[in-house]
């Protein structure tokens, strides 16, 4: 898994690692001794980063199997 963390390009990476910051961080604000508000408010903002980096990152990854396939296909064509 580490060798194919090492092959993804800076961007994934760079993802990657804000996906684990800020569930970390969700994860730590959820038993913050914090007011139950604020806790919860916290714990709100921080997922609704993490998912939104997660589905941007789910997005890219399929945009660039639609390019990768799409690209596969011309070169079929062009071969025939």
């Amino acid at each position: 898994m580490l060798d194919e963390l090492r092959r993804a390009n800076r961007g994934t990476r760079v993802q990657y690692v804000m996906m684990v910051i800020f569930g970390g961080l969700c994860i730590l604000a959820a038993f913050a001794p914090f007011p139950d508000l604020i806790r919860i408010t916290t714990v709100g903002t921080l997922f609704g980063f993490t998912a939104g980096l997660w589905v941007s990152h789910l997005i890219q990854v399929l945009r660039r199997a639609i390019d990768a396939q799409q690209s596969d296909i011309q070169t079929a064509a062009e071969t025939q």
